[in-house]
């Protein structure tokens, strides 16, 4: 559903009007007849009776109609929401501009006083925004910049500086949870790393589920088991792919078990993700929600602390790499219809139904 759709009537204009929305702001814009001004739906002004307010497609129609531009809404102006992404944007802009010419990013202030915003103000602003702190966000691209540069062949050396670490000790220990590896067996395509992995039969078709020694790093369904191992070679084009012992065994059927018992499977598994800071705070919401139960986008948004990344939660569903382990099957739209999945829009209403059946 779109969100013109969302409020394409009277009544849900209405509701988003009582409930100052900021979702409905830009979408349409509301008139009041007993002080001849309009606003945004979201505005803070005090609520006036439906039966004198109108609602305007634009802010030329409302103006046409004869109403002036809120002064504490501001209707004609960018809203504040969108003055703070482009401030975010910014400072994401100016910190990757400088990962890019192999220096340290912009530190806290330096990103505040470019912005105009106290230190504290734009912290929260950014985190609110990104989903982030600046900090994270740098680290994050610093290490996507790691990635780029071993995969391409860089010597460890070079890519540590290119990606504006100015020490190799502080390289070295950010190493492991940047890559999950050293960084020459990264650079070398997974070189020296032994992964356990077995490929089987569910209820939902094929089903790969891979580990590393720290844990489950792939859960993956699909039609085709060629596909599934074509994937996780493409992944790993050097790595040690093992068949499973026992103790691995074990853990693929407790796998299983999750997607056809799940109100059975109560031991979590150990994990060994890896996603930006973001993406792991998502990650762990989505393991919070009980079997049976779902939650909005917004809601996991709301629940990490960044009520207006939506958009970036629903990216990180769809970037998670361990079906069921990770249940981004529970996350649903506003509206309680069902989101894409990465997986298929069938597996996921199966997941589901077979939680709520339970």
């Amino acid at each position: 559903m779109s969100m013109t759709t969302a409020y394409s009537t009277g009544a849900a204009r209405w509701a988003a009007v009582t409930q100052r929305d900021p979702g409905a702001d830009g979408v349409f814009w509301y008139s009041v007849a007993t002080t001849g001004v309009y606003c945004r739906p979201s505005c803070a002004a005090r609520p006036a009776l439906r039966k004198n307010v109108a609602f305007h497609a634009s802010c030329a129609e409302a103006e046409a109609a004869g109403f002036r531009p809120c002064k504490r809404c501001r209707p004609d102006e960018a809203s504040q929401a969108e003055r703070q992404a482009r401030t975010v944007a910014a400072a994401c802009r100016a910190i990757d501009t400088a990962l890019a010419a192999g220096e340290p990013a912009p530190d806290l202030d330096a990103l505040a006083a470019a912005s105009g915003f106290s230190r504290f103000h734009f912290h929260r602003v950014f985190r609110a925004v990104a989903g982030v702190t600046p900090k994270a966000y740098a680290d994050a691209r610093r290490a996507l910049r790691v990635r780029q540069e071993l995969a391409g062949g860089a010597s460890v050396t070079a890519a540590l500086y290119d990606a504006g670490f100015n020490a190799s000790s502080r390289f070295y220990a950010a190493s492991p949870k940047m890559l999950g590896m050293t960084p020459s067996a990264y650079r070398d395509g997974g070189r020296a790393q032994r992964i356990r992995f077995a490929i089987g039969e569910c209820s939902l078709g094929s089903i790969l589920v891979a580990a590393t020694e720290r844990g489950v790093c792939a859960i993956q369904f699909g039609e085709h088991p060629e596909q599934l191992l074509a994937d996780l070679l493409a992944r790993f084009p050097k790595a040690e792919l093992l068949g499973g012992d026992a103790d691995f065994e074990a853990m693929v059927a407790q796998v299983v078990g999750m997607v056809e018992a799940p109100h059975e499977a109560r031991a979590e598994l150990p994990l060994d993700l890896r996603g930006t800071a973001f993406q792991q705070r998502v990650w762990q919401a989505l393991r919070a929600i009980p079997a049976g139960g779902t939650a909005t986008y917004s809601q996991i948004a709301a629940a990490i602390g960044a009520p207006r990344a939506i958009r970036a939660v629903a990216s990180a569903c769809a970037a998670n790499p361990a079906a069921v382990a990770i249940p981004c099957h529970r996350v649903v739209r506003r509206d309680g219809d069902l989101a894409g999945y990465r997986w298929g829009l069938a597996r996921k209403r199966a997941l589901l139904a077979r939680e709520r059946l339970a």
